[in-house]
């Protein structure tokens, strides 16, 4: 046993006997006898018992909600009902004093959009601790998952000259004086002058130089933070989040959909393999949560069975005609319920996708097949020219949570889509170049982090799942 072990090792291995020192942080003190301890390694807390007759009054004051304390003593069976080991404590220290008239942290319920405000300190509730390290479990999960299949970690740029969804919603990325800055002839603003003499912007993707990996080294994947300008306040929009991309040479479209498949499956048995308690706190979190809403707006089934129903289900799979039709034929379009039109060509909208999920088909559901008007430049187009090979994953209560093609190989075809979609050939010369120098078929998707936290674990904003979000008119901490 370490000279400090954390509280989860107690928990695990319960040296009942032994000499140990704890160090955490104080929930709670009782009768001037029971210390309540968290230290952030599990979901439990430990008691430490003491005896005051044994401390200074003033040490005794200073054991406050949110002071950190260190406290040495024999590990114990607890007589205390939902308890299994304590520490009778000898040995007291205040590491880090807390004022009870200051610290916003207290034992009652605090609503998400006040946490929000203290994200200082929002680590320390139960509902936050369970959340990062479930962050941490899938992050974990993901690495593991590719580097056992063979995949090389990709570090794909962060300043990008290129703007791989097409969309323009970039950071703009200058050393320039704003106060001078330096014109052409035009009148114009002289990037040549910046620091990269162009202009760069925060990436979106890492799609794009994955491909270009994935085109030597077979199945390469990156994780790393993209950057959205979207003026979007929604609770499931960030400016700043984190995607997991990979690109795989030789996948079509059907191949991509298994690797897709079996990567979410592998993700959620991960967070259920090895977070049970904290799923399980976060299901109970849940199910009080709905009793405050509206029927209507309740959870068809727990957190930890919804995840276990996408686990144990093959995902259906349908073509973006076939889920128009089932749209068209619903008895929700017929009374008129959908906010959204529904017609071909339309780019499907989340009430649309959870519709075809959370009604119709009731468990995760693969689209391929999209207009190739509403979806990217780099997805091959199929045989009857209108249609793209894309796919989108719709789970429920997400909608989409995966989004991927295969992408387009032919150089001439992918030359007129860059010209169709108003992008420039300069921009992208070297991605171009790589359908002229041994192209291949290949495929790939991307999986939006977040979210896939947002699922796991049942939060419902966005915000919730992020240690420090970054929104519009936000940049706290």
């Amino acid at each position: 046993m370490p000279k400090h072990p954390s509280i989860a090792q107690l928990f695990n291995e319960k040296p009942v006997g032994t000499r140990v020192t704890v160090k955490g942080w104080v929930r709670t003190f009782r009768n001037d006898q029971f210390i309540t301890v968290t230290d952030g390694s599990t979901i439990k807390t430990i008691q430490v018992v003491i005896n005051k007759e044994n401390f200074e009054e003033d040490t005794l004051k200073k054991i406050q909600t949110g002071a950190c304390i260190s406290a040495t003593g024999t590990l114990e069976k607890s007589l205390g009902k939902g308890q299994e080991i304590e520490v009778v404590c000898e040995a007291l220290e205040i590491l880090g004093e807390s004022d009870p008239n200051e610290f916003p942290i207290q034992m009652k319920r605090h609503t998400l959009e006040f946490l929000r405000e203290k994200a200082h300190l929002r680590f320390r509730t139960n509902t936050f601790g369970a959340v990062f390290r479930l962050r941490h479990h899938l992050a974990f999960a993901i690495h593991k998952f590719f580097n056992d299949r063979g995949f090389f970690y990709l570090h794909s740029p962060i300043i990008t000259g290129s703007d791989a969804e097409g969309a323009g919603e970039m950071f703009r990325v200058t050393n320039l004086d704003l106060e001078n800055l330096p014109k052409n002839e035009k009148g114009e603003i002289d990037y040549s002058q910046d620091f990269f003499g162009k202009t760069t912007n925060l990436t979106v993707s890492g799609q794009l130089e994955a491909e270009l990996a994935a085109l030597a080294l077979g199945s390469v994947y990156t994780f790393g933070p993209t950057f959205r300008a979207e003026n979007s306040n929604t609770s499931r929009h960030l400016a700043e989040f984190w995607m997991i991309e990979p690109e795989v040479a030789f996948n079509d479209i059907h191949d991509n959909q298994d690797l897709a498949e079996d990567f979410l499956k592998y993700c959620i048995q991960y967070a259920l393999d090895h977070a049970r308690e904290d799923l399980e706190f976060l299901q109970e979190r849940e199910i009080n949560e709905d009793k405050l809403k509206p029927v209507d707006e309740r959870q068809s089934m727990p957190l930890i069975q919804r995840l276990e129903f996408v686990v144990n289900n093959q995902f259906e799979r349908i073509t973006y005609t076939e889920a128009i039709d089932i749209l068209l034929n619903s008895s929700h379009y017929k009374k008129k319920k959908f906010k959204f039109n529904v017609e071909w060509g339309i780019d499907l909208q989340s009430e649309h996708e959870r519709y075809l999920v959370e009604k119709h088909f009731q468990k995760p559901v693969i689209i391929t097949g999209y207009p190739a008007k509403i979806k990217a430049f780099y997805m091959r187009l199929n045989e009857d020219g209108k249609t793209v090979a894309a796919m989108d994953i719709l789970v429920p209560g997400i909608g989409e949570i995966i989004g991927g093609s295969q992408r387009e190989e032919r150089y001439e075809v992918l030359l007129e889509k860059c010209k169709a979609f108003n992008i420039p050939e300069d921009h992208i010369w070297w991605y171009l170049e790589t359908r002229k120098f041994g192209t291949c078929p290949h495929a790939g998707f991307g999986l939006g982090f977040e979210r896939l936290i947002m699922y796991v674990t049942g939060m419902q904003n966005i915000r919730d799942v992020i240690p420090f979000p970054r929104t519009p008119q936000n940049a706290e901490f």
